[in-house]
């Protein structure tokens, strides 16, 4: 079926690499690329699909609009908004392209900690040899440890089967899914976080952020874990409170954390947090790797397949929850 797909701006490489792929792959397309604002007014009208960033009042403007394809999974605050969730367009991301590199990123973070690698980096820095502990309790045993999954999407799956791999009791939470992934040994709904959060050795975030997510890791949730427990987040900072996480470091409520992501990007020079003891902190870089670029254009060209021939589209996004 012919579609009008309309790319909107600003139009970066990637965008426009985009755009040729779809319409290299669907003869039918009528593939436009919106180089302005202006450009996106008029177009938008006709537009069957959009792929970028659709504002309220270009969506007022859209006569035909069924499809917009986000172009990040987690993309800048503001791209879902009231109008756009009770509009009938299906609203479709690149989630999947990172599951074979953030999970591996969690776990350097686990057995980073488990081993004591967070310790003995910073003695390395001052040549200082000194061992934590004994033999019997310089590390964490995995294989006697629990870690807490806090949304088990396909990264957080991905995770519970490495982890599980390490001989981890996987304890998983999530808002959607009723499916238990390999390696979970149990999974839960959200409202029995404060519940389990004793539970764990390990705490793992990978939750986008959302309005029930922003602010859920606090001073009170920290003080409901082990005081010998890690806390790990590469899913979005704003789930964090770090003013909190940081004070949780430095009192030992918490033995350590490792981070990805944090509530200001970039993670200001003076933030105490650079400074809190036993953290290890990464610049955004898990899901970093190759084929990245190749693997969201991907993404777009199967799903402007499946529009054309009216499938099933990948990847649909509840618009009121913003993943």
């Amino acid at each position: 079926m012919p579609f009008k797909m309309l790319f909107l701006p600003p139009l970066d490489d990637h965008a426009r690499a985009t755009a040729r792929a779809v319409a290299d792959a669907i003869p039918g397309a009528r593939v436009v690329l919106a180089e302005t604002d202006a450009d996106a007014v008029r177009e938008i009208v006709d537009a069957d699909a959009a792929h970028g960033h659709l504002p309220a009042p270009l969506l007022t403007r859209a006569t035909r609009l069924r499809w917009l394809s986000a172009p990040a999974i987690a993309p800048p605050a503001g791209y879902y908004y009231p109008a756009l969730a009770s509009h009938p367009v299906v609203v479709t991301n690149p989630r999947g392209i990172f599951n074979d590199r953030i999970p591996a990123h969690i776990l350097a973070f686990v057995l980073a900690f488990a081993r004591g690698l967070h310790v003995y980096m910073r003695q390395q820095l001052r040549a200082e040899w000194s061992r934590i502990g004994t033999e019997a309790t310089g590390v964490v045993h995995l294989p006697e440890s629990t870690a807490l999954i806090v949304g088990v999407g396909e990264i957080g799956a991905e995770t519970a089967r490495l982890c599980a791999a390490f001989g981890m009791r996987v304890l998983g939470i999530d808002a959607r899914r009723t499916d238990v992934p390999e390696g979970v040994a149990a999974l839960h709904r959200p409202d029995e976080l404060d519940r389990l959060l004793p539970e764990a050795d390990f705490v793992i975030l990978t939750i986008p952020h959302t309005p029930e997510t922003e602010g859920l890791f606090d001073a009170g949730r920290f003080a409901r874990m082990k005081r010998g427990a890690y806390f790990i987040n590469i899913g979005r900072g704003m789930t964090t409170r770090l003013a909190d996480l940081d004070r949780a470091l430095r009192d030992g409520t918490i033995a350590g954390a490792g981070l990805d992501v944090f509530e200001v990007e970039p993670l200001p020079p003076e933030h105490p947090l650079w400074t809190a003891p036993n953290t290890l902190l990464t610049p955004h870089v898990a899901g970093h790797g190759p084929h990245l670029d190749e693997r969201r254009v991907a993404v777009v060209v199967e799903n402007a397949r499946r529009f054309a021939v009216g499938q099933p589209l990948r990847n649909v996004v509840d618009k009121a929850r913003w993943f």
